[in-house]
């Protein structure tokens, strides 16, 4: 049996405030390098971009460097205060997203960056008050 090396091909669209990047191909150790390169050059060279389009219509297979990968893309664009959106993806990526329990991730309409970070402290301290309050005291009257 001969395996062919795997290739991936971007397409890079953009416009005033969003990255749209056409994947071709698979996203595995090889090459998903090369994708996690476009998207911090795209947000480096524009800070002004609010959204990154990664259009998966025809990605081939995706193995776990390639899952890596857009899990770093999620973090990187939450860090520029841009929103990642995995476009027309097939069936195959929602699949695997589903079993790695990512699909959620990715797909979730929340805020990001700055105020993502700013929402999960206050979520987290009120729940720290709120569990506090509710824990009965100590033998000692300690909580």
């Amino acid at each position: 049996m001969t395996t062919l090396p795997s290739t991936l091909h971007l397409t890079t669209i953009d416009t005033d405030d969003t990255v749209r990047i056409e994947i071709t191909g698979d996203l595995d150790y090889d090459t998903a390098d090369f994708l996690l390169e476009e998207v911090t050059t795209q947000l480096g060279a524009r800070p002004e971009v609010r959204h990154v389009h990664l259009h998966c219509a025809g990605l081939g297979t995706v193995d776990s460097m390639g899952l890596s990968i857009l899990l770093m893309i999620g973090r990187r664009t939450a860090a520029a205060a841009a929103r990642l959106h995995l476009d027309d993806r097939p069936a195959q990526l929602d699949r695997l997203l589903d079993i790695t329990g990512t699909l959620d991730y990715f797909t979730a309409t929340t805020p990001t960056g700055a105020a993502a970070a700013h929402q999960n402290t206050t979520e987290s301290s009120e729940t720290t008050r709120a569990t506090r309050a509710a824990r009965p005291a100590g033998p000692d009257g300690t909580t």
